[in-house]
């Protein structure tokens, strides 16, 4: 079988007919004018044919070399064409991400802007569920999920600490009168639980030895962002998490009941899929852009901490009060 013309020839032959000397498609290609003579004659070698007419240093093309053009042209400018598209789809990853929805809605929500900023590129679906994903039965790169760590046969880290503590309007505060003893402002007003919070009102109210007249309201709300707007709207006190009301305590539109007893805190968030999807490089960019996040995050949390006042105690949420156990 004849041997295959050199691929680098009908380059060179290319640029020098689109370009109609030798040396501006020298300069073009970043060679020698030598260089390009040289494959020049070589494919014309190769070919059998002339395929440029020299009339000094000015070039035509022959009929053959017309016809070559023509293919050549198209050829190359098919192979750049695929080099631009393998060269975009290295640069776009896709990212199924699942994440509880109160944290999805309140907290890492309003921080996916910088992400999309940073990866345009990138195709990210998030979904916002209450129950955790089964990695072997959904397309699910990562999930984000609101407990305590308990994911057997996974890879699991905690990303976000919760801060809890109780918060509610200042307008509703100021409606209470005198504070007095925690317990007996407890009793003058609504409490709102969050059904799925591992820190509720029967524990939180054990664990700090505070004890009520036995009378007092109770109100239990799905989800910790209707129990949050709930005591935003001024109905009542709300135990909840930091993490979650960071921007409400931070513009003073919900502030802290009982400044004088330690916030509690411990791990509630956590980074959740199987061992294997570590390995993918958009699940790693990921984790390692909400690591950013969260040192950004306890920085914030530190400083309302501090204006307030408040310290922190961190507590083993797992050996809480049976009633205190997630609805």
């Amino acid at each position: 079988m004849p041997r295959p013309p050199n691929l680098n020839g009908f380059l060179y032959f290319e640029t020098v007919a689109r370009r109609g000397t030798i040396s501006r498609a020298a300069e073009e290609l970043s060679v020698s004018p030598s260089a390009v003579s040289q494959q020049i004659k070589l494919l014309e070698q190769q070919l059998g044919v002339k395929l440029f007419r020299r009339d000094g240093r000015l070039l035509s093309l022959t009929l053959e070399g017309e016809q070559l053009f023509q293919t050549a042209t198209t050829a190359l400018r098919m192979l750049r064409d695929a080099r631009r598209h393998l060269g975009k789809t290295r640069e776009t990853y896709r990212l199924n991400l699942r994440v509880s929805p109160s944290f999805g809605v309140r907290w890492l929500g309003p921080r996916l802007a910088d992400f999309v900023a940073r990866y345009p590129d990138w195709d990210l679906r998030a979904d916002a569920a209450p129950d955790p994903t089964d990695f072997d039965r959904e397309v699910m790169d990562l999930d984000i999920r609101y407990g305590t760590g308990q994911w057997a046969g996974y890879h699991v880290r905690a990303v976000v600490q919760d801060l809890v503590l109780p918060l509610c309007s200042p307008q509703y505060l100021a409606s209470l009168g005198e504070p007095g003893t925690p317990g007996a402002l407890l009793d003058k007003a609504l409490l709102i639980d969050s059904a799925r919070a591992l820190c509720q009102w029967d524990f939180w109210l054990l664990h700090n030895g505070i004890q009520t007249e036995g009378n007092r309201k109770t109100i239990l709300m799905d989800r910790s962002s209707m129990a949050l707007q709930l005591a935003l709207d001024g109905a009542g006190i709300v135990l909840e998490s930091l993490a979650l009301a960071q921007n409400e305590v931070a513009e003073g539109r919900l502030v802290p009941v009982t400044p004088a007893l330690p916030v509690l805190r411990f791990p509630a968030y956590w980074a959740i899929c199987p061992a294997r999807n570590l390995n993918r490089r958009a699940v790693r960019r990921f984790l390692g852009w909400l690591d950013e996040q969260v040192a950004v995050h306890e920085k914030e949390t530190g400083a309302i901490l501090n204006r307030h006042g408040l310290t922190i105690e961190d507590i083993d949420i797992e050996a809480r009060s049976p009633s205190a156990q997630p609805g």
